[in-house]
């Protein structure tokens, strides 16, 4: 490997690293401390204004619904998340935020927002184009690679 290649293996490494051990600190000294990495995440797929369905949550989550119901059973016991089943056919449950879910759904989503903007400061125009052109053919590789969505 080049000295080019060693280098960002190790950022890359280190930022992913970096990035879940950050979050995961600031949801246990938070108002959020009874949350994981893992529940936030499943927070954030349902979403601020969406009822869905399990297997659309599974779906994304790259999860079975057998795993998935475990965790939704812990955030409605936590409080963050609400179950219901359709009417016109039981077998459908969709899943939706609860005040304290969209809560937790905003704060993360300020988490994120202050990351980016930290990351980016002081660069120029030029600078963060570079930066997301990057971003994306990394991005691009990964998902052609192994087949992700």
């Amino acid at each position: 490997m080049s000295k080019s290649t060693t280098l960002i293996n190790e950022l890359l490494v280190q930022l992913f690293n970096d990035v879940l051990q950050i979050e995961e600190q600031t949801l246990k000294s938070g108002v959020l401390s009874d949350i994981s990495i893992t529940e936030i995440h499943t927070i954030e797929v349902i979403g601020m204004y969406n009822e869905r369905t399990m297997s659309e949550i599974a779906q994304k989550l790259k999860i079975t619904v057998g795993t998935l119901t475990t965790a939704i059973n812990r955030l409605i016991k936590k409080g963050y998340v609400e179950r219901e089943r359709i009417e016109e056919d039981r077998r459908v449950v969709l899943v939706k935020l609860t005040k304290r879910g969209k809560l937790a759904f905003r704060l993360h989503q300020r988490f994120h927002r202050e990351m980016i903007n930290n990351a980016i400061e002081g660069l120029s125009l030029d600078e963060e184009e570079i930066l997301i052109s990057s971003l994306n053919k990394i991005n691009d590789f990964f998902k052609e690679k192994y087949k992700l969505e």
